[in-house]
């Protein structure tokens, strides 16, 4: 019996990346699930691929979001797990250089589209006794220089968003956690760097092997690393985890690894002459 079985969930962001790899490792652990993003045609092909259900959603649409879990509950008759993982880079550049449009966009899919995620998955799991509700925030939001500027203050918000409903669902039996992940290859980010969507794909590649030794574990991460975590979110398994933010990240955010620390220390002594 797998970790989910019979249990439902909707994943936003879910036909790509880290929302991929959740749905499929999802579904092989029994669980019902619903796929919900803006990327229709691959979306699609994804819930076809793993006998699941897709649905159109834009996580800064209320209607959208409302309808998403309304579908979940009209097929499968509950919502066991909401993953709130849809996101991109957002705004990008010198704080003087960002629009206010690009800041309304950045703050409205990051942040917003967590709290209308959390807003409507709250009654459903209230009524029936219980759920998970998960979101996805980042390392970018407990260290600086990790992300852009908005797309921090974002993710921060996402983890205060995290602990404090937690404190209120936690009492109907509700869990709300965050996952943080560092360095995740995954198409959002070439699309931040300007490549179009349909090459992002080819480029997770040169991506991979940016990130490679960007963290003290030598290997970059994999979105797999991030559906893990949120399985174990999900799952009975953190029955007693609440009001958590998660950090998946190689150790990235722990400070400055020990061979750079190591290079900066023999650099201070050839300063002062004790080592040639």
């Amino acid at each position: 019996m797998g970790r989910l079985e019979d249990k439902v969930a909707l994943i936003t962001g879910g036909a790509s990346g880290i929302g991929e790899a959740s749905a499929r490792l999802f579904v092989e652990e029994g669980a019902m699930v619903v796929v919900a993003d803006v990327q229709d045609e691959r979306g699609g092909l994804l819930a076809s691929d793993l006998g699941a259900e897709y649905v159109h959603a834009d996580v800064t649409r209320e209607a959208d979001v409302e309808a998403a879990v309304s579908h979940a509950v009209d097929v499968h008759g509950r919502l066991d797990c909401m993953f709130n993982n849809a996101g991109i880079a957002g705004a990008v550049g010198p704080i003087e250089t960002v629009t206010v449009e690009a800041f309304d966009r950045t703050v409205a899919v990051l942040l917003r589209g967590v709290f209308l995620g959390v807003k409507h998955a709250a009654p459903v799991m209230r009524s029936q006794g219980g759920g998970s509700i998960i979101n996805t925030a980042s390392v970018a939001a407990i260290r600086t220089g990790y992300g852009n500027h908005v797309y921090s203050a974002a993710k921060a918000g996402v983890v205060q968003l995290t602990r404090s409903v937690a404190m209120e669902l936690g009492e109907d039996g509700v869990r709300v956690n965050c996952i943080l992940p560092g360095f995740i290859p995954t198409p959002m980010i070439a699309h931040a760097r300007g490549v179009p969507t349909g090459e992002a794909d080819g480029k997770l590649g040169a991506i991979t092997e940016a990130f490679r030794e960007a963290q003290p574990i030598r290997r970059p991460g994999h979105p797999d690393d991030i559906a893990k975590a949120a399985l174990w979110l999900a799952s009975d398994d953190s029955g007693f985890v609440n009001g958590h933010a998660l950090v998946v990240d190689g150790g990235v955010s722990g400070g400055r690894m020990w061979s750079d620390y190591q290079d900066a220390i023999e650099g201070l002594e050839r300063k002062l002459g004790l080592r040639r």
